[in-house]
């Protein structure tokens, strides 16, 4: 849509003031669509000098013929901003559907292997502990899946949760209309099923086994509505080559130094190692008396204990809810677009009545 300058004066010379008149003006401009667009100059007393009466007339007609321009831009540009507002909601439900079944694929994959719960944990912490800050390199991008790097010491024992992942990531790409899922995001979310699963299975348990009222102590009090962030980072992007070795502890052989010195070269610190005591290997309870050791990280250990004795376990959850979802997201340009596809069009021309 092209505005013209000049196709705003000619309305405006009526605006030209004269000597000891006090003039208003209104301009009433076309209609667009269903938008109506009026302008009007404010009242103003006109000296005598024809001087200064020139000088005025040049800056209304400017001023008038900036707000013309500008009614114009907007009125014109009504139907693009509602055609992309839509496009963008379809986009959106497009990616929220996918999300909810692939969710439900693991749920179920999760629950029927219950013994891989530790592995599939430490499958998406090795995933991302590959991230170097100085270099912006590794992290969350899926690489884990090369064979190359799945035999790594540290990565020993975890091949049996990428097989089941293997196994659903067939199923879920089976229904997915916008191309297959990442193995970044598949990973990550096989993270997030593996703690909702845990949190729900410690709030039945603390309600006496009573799973209805164990759900409503969840839904209720739990922090199932702390994952947000965590679901808009859903468009990871796959590597095509294994990380460099070296960037990733062998959790159940390291010190605690070792491991705070790795969590701190990512960014992270003593409250962040503590909270994520059950991805560093498949006995937590074994893995938080080794971090109860260090003065720095003792007391989070401590606190999260005593959290997770309560029934909502709100200090726990939701700082490991944090901690994931910024670990998650280390190395990774998410695609806001991902997973979606085009709508299909009906030609109203070929309806018969």
């Amino acid at each position: 849509m092209g505005v013209s300058f000049l196709s705003t004066i000619s309305p405006l010379l009526a605006l030209v003031p004269v000597p000891s008149l006090t003039t208003t003006a209104t301009n009433r401009f076309p209609s667009h669509a269903k938008y109506q667009v009026t302008v009007r100059c404010n009242k103003m007393e006109i000296d005598a000098t024809a001087e200064h009466e020139d000088r005025i007339c040049r800056r209304d007609i400017l001023k008038c013929a900036g707000v013309t321009i500008g009614m114009e831009l907007m009125a014109s540009s009504g139907l693009f901003v509602e055609k992309a507002s839509a496009a963008d909601l379809i986009q959106r439900k497009q990616r929220s559907e996918f999300l909810s079944s692939l969710k439900g694929t693991l749920f179920t994959a999760i629950n029927g292997n219950a013994e891989l719960i530790p592995s599939l944990l430490t499958l998406a912490l090795n995933d991302a502990m590959t991230y170097d800050k100085a270099t912006k390199s590794g992290g969350a991008n899926g690489s884990i899946r090369f064979s190359s790097e799945l035999k790594r010491p540290e990565n020993k024992g975890i091949s049996a949760a990428l097989n089941l992942l293997d196994d659903a990531k067939k199923e879920i790409d089976s229904y997915s209309k916008g191309g297959p899922i990442s193995y970044a995001d598949l990973i990550q979310y096989a993270a997030q099923g593996v703690l909702k699963s845990t949190f729900l299975a410690s709030a039945i348990r603390k309600c006496g086994g009573n799973e209805e009222k164990g759900r409503l102590v969840y839904t209720a009090y739990g922090s199932n509505g702390q994952w947000g962030l965590f679901d808009k980072q859903f468009g990871r992007v796959d590597t095509q080559e294994p990380d460099p070795e070296g960037r990733v502890p062998l959790w159940v052989n390291a010190s605690v130094k070792e491991m705070k010195d790795k969590f701190v070269a990512i960014g992270f610190g003593p409250r962040q190692l503590a909270v994520m005591s059950a991805f560093l290997g498949p006995d937590q309870a074994a893995t938080e008396a080794l971090l109860a050791t260090d003065p720095d990280v003792s007391p989070w250990v401590q606190k999260y204990q005593r959290s997770r004795e309560t029934v909502s376990e709100t200090d726990y959850e939701v700082d490991l809810i944090t901690t994931l979802t910024k670990l998650s997201s280390l190395g990774q340009q998410i695609n806001y677009e991902a997973y979606t596809y085009p709508v299909q069009r009906v030609n109203l021309s070929k309806l018969k009545l």
